[in-house]
């Protein structure tokens, strides 16, 4: 678990900084990787669920697995490797923080420039008039419903044979171009478009670093490897460039 003289230098001076977050990164706090749910949930493969098709033909069973999810991501917290982006983007005066993750940590952690790939288990909406739904409406028997119109509510997350939010896409691909410094942490880079994400930042300029805990499928194309947890290399490495780079006001607008 090292990182370089060099990375460190390059995010102390950088303007502009993305970052790209995978399931490693929550995982840390104790969240289920998507394809390991745990207890009941084992003997459903993640693709029987995460899906429209199934979805309207067994809306229960879809809205309680998420339900499940969803308490799981309530009663973990943020970790120090969220703790220590949100100590980045203070430091940085253009910073985005890319992630795969639905469960809501980065926000809570404090990090602000956020854009959610996948969506966010934490936000449901109708599926007939689009009416947001984090409140849902009491059942005895059936699915939960949408106060105003009785249509279906879904979780707001990208499901298998969905297309990611453009705007989303866009501003990632934006932030991703014009960094000068790129991290991808906790992602093995086989899913796209995420995955392509360093990539398109190494051809647009930027040094490009990966943190994980093995090597993920683009790590021989990275400027940088670091092995280890996030939560331990992220917190070093904010440290280390504090110490080139010790105070910000960006908060204040006075960068």
């Amino acid at each position: 678990m090292f990182f370089t003289n060099t990375l460190v230098e390059r995010l102390a001076h950088a303007r502009h900084v993305a970052v790209l977050t995978g399931a490693g990164i929550s995982a840390e706090s104790g969240i289920p990787t998507f394809r390991n749910p745990g207890g009941l949930w084992d003997r459903f493969r993640p693709e029987e669920l995460a899906n429209l098709d199934a979805f309207l033909q067994n809306p229960e069973l879809v809205q309680e697995w998420y339900e499940y999810r969803r308490n799981v991501a309530m009663n973990t917290s943020p970790n120090p490797g969220h703790l220590a982006l949100v100590d980045l983007e203070d430091l940085i005066e253009d910073f985005t923080l890319i992630t795969q993750n639905v469960d809501d940590l980065h926000r809570r952690a404090g990090s602000k420039n956020v854009v959610e790939l996948h969506g966010n288990i934490m936000r449901s909406y109708c599926i007939d008039c689009g009416r947001p739904a984090d409140d849902f409406k009491p059942n005895d028997e059936g699915p939960y419903v949408c106060r105003d119109c009785g249509g279906l509510i879904r979780p707001d997350v990208v499901w298998f044979g969905e297309l990611l939010p453009e705007e989303a896409v866009e501003q990632a691909q934006r932030s991703a171009e014009r960094a000068e410094v790129f991290l991808s942490i906790g992602t093995s880079a086989i899913v796209y478009p995420a995955a392509g994400l360093p990539l398109l930042a190494k051809q647009s300029g930027a040094y490009v670093a990966e943190v994980n805990i093995e090597p993920s499928a683009i790590a021989g194309d990275m400027d940088e490897t670091i092995q280890g947890r996030a939560g331990e290399v992220l917190p070093r490495l904010v440290e280390a460039v504090h110490r080139i780079k010790p105070h910000s006001n960006k908060r204040n607008g006075q960068l």
